[in-house]
């Protein structure tokens, strides 16, 4: 192994404590150092039953990662955990190199993505939030967007100034997406008096989403095989045979371990997904842990009040596994899956029934509403 002069190289630690998606985890680190554009040099595993409470490690562990360190010249060392205040000092000051957790990453990479204005307010307000709950010189420069992986922030001397300047920025973007959220209400006001089917797409992250809304709506958006690679929710309308006006929204994409406090910040744009009349979970059929990522999917949807909307699974990427399209009904006679490739868009066919079946329901639902007033 040859010493980094790559500032944006980092040695990736991740620890066993017995659970049964460490590997998966693991891998999705790697995927979210790279999503970051960090070089990884080295992995670096271990089993423990519990945290250590002042180095998540042990001392023995650590003593390995700080020689790794000093052979690879390695500016960045990346835990797979979430670090508390003082796990991140000791660690630093072992290691004598920059430690980041796996929520400061995940911070990082949404700096990187967002595009909208909201979004950019959003993720700085996710970011000054973790901050305020660990100012130890770790964090960046008030006047910064982003964590950036390398970046260092003020000294322990400046906390107490650094506190308050905090504060007021917090309570400034709280104001701004509280505009937001009138915006999009009055807009939602609108949408919802005319004949307009609302639909959201949902899924783990790298699902294809952002493929098969492409395809849907013929638009333009982003696609990458990232993590992460859409951030800003996108509303495009369309139109469908036999089901008229569609406002179809390509979402964040959700992973597990999604920071509690990003899930918080991005309330306010998910509140779309929120106010669909129908969502679309876009899941990997080719991913043997599909599974778990429906479960994640549908946890953070529960967190953000969705939990209810009525949802059809879109089983993806399909044309991997040489599948035939189809869509599998349920005890009740309405679709509940739809198997189909976005890319090659064979099975489409059955998406647009599912929308057609979406768009007969909210009339029945409407109609019903009126008799009743």
């Amino acid at each position: 192994m040859q010493p980094s002069a790559d500032a944006n190289a980092a040695i990736l630690v991740s620890i066993d404590f017995g659970k049964n998606d460490h590997q998966e985890s693991l891998q999705e680190l790697r995927l979210l150092a790279e999503t970051a554009g960090v070089r990884v040099l080295a992995i670096v595993e271990t089993k423990r039953q519990r945290p250590d409470a002042a180095l998540f490690a042990g001392s023995g562990k650590i003593q390995e990662i700080a020689a790794i360190v000093e052979q690879l010249e390695a500016p960045l060392v990346i835990f797979n955990h979430d670090l508390s205040p003082a796990q991140m000092r000791n660690l630093t000051a072992k290691l004598n190199t920059r430690v980041i957790d796996r929520t400061m990453l995940i911070l990082d990479i949404f700096a990187q993505r967002a595009q909208s204005h909201e979004g950019k307010v959003q993720v700085e307000l996710a970011q000054l939030k973790y901050l305020s709950t660990r100012l130890i010189g770790q964090g960046v420069d008030m006047g910064q967007q982003k964590f950036a992986v390398g970046a260092r922030g003020p000294g322990e001397t400046q906390l107490e100034l650094d506190r308050r300047k905090l504060d007021r920025r917090v309570h400034l973007l709280k104001e701004r997406l509280e505009k937001f959220k009138h915006q999009r209400k009055v807009m939602r006001r609108s949408r919802n008096r005319s004949d307009v089917l609302s639909v959201s797409i949902v899924g783990y992250t790298n699902a294809g989403k952002s493929t098969l809304f492409n395809k849907l709506t013929k638009a333009n958006v982003y696609v990458a095989d990232q993590l992460f690679a859409t951030l800003d929710t996108t509303s495009r309308r369309m139109f469908s045979e036999g089901v008229g006006e569609i406002v179809v929204s390509d979402t964040v994409g959700f992973i597990r371990h999604l920071p509690h406090g990003l899930v918080a910040a991005f309330r306010s744009t998910l509140e779309e997904t929120m106010q669909a009349d129908l969502l679309l979970h876009v899941v990997d059929a080719n991913n043997p842990i599909r599974d778990d990522q429906i479960a994640e999917v549908n946890k953070v949807l529960a967190e953000i009040g969705a939990a209810d909307i009525p949802q059809v699974l879109v089983f993806n990427k399909i044309d991997l596994q040489d599948e035939p399209p189809s869509v599998q009904r349920d005890d009740y006679g309405r679709i509940a899956r739809v198997f189909l490739s976005a890319k090659s868009g064979a099975g489409l066919e059955g998406l647009q029934l599912t929308l057609a079946e979406a768009k007969a329901a909210r009339q029945e639902h409407i109609e019903q509403l009126q008799s009743e007033e």
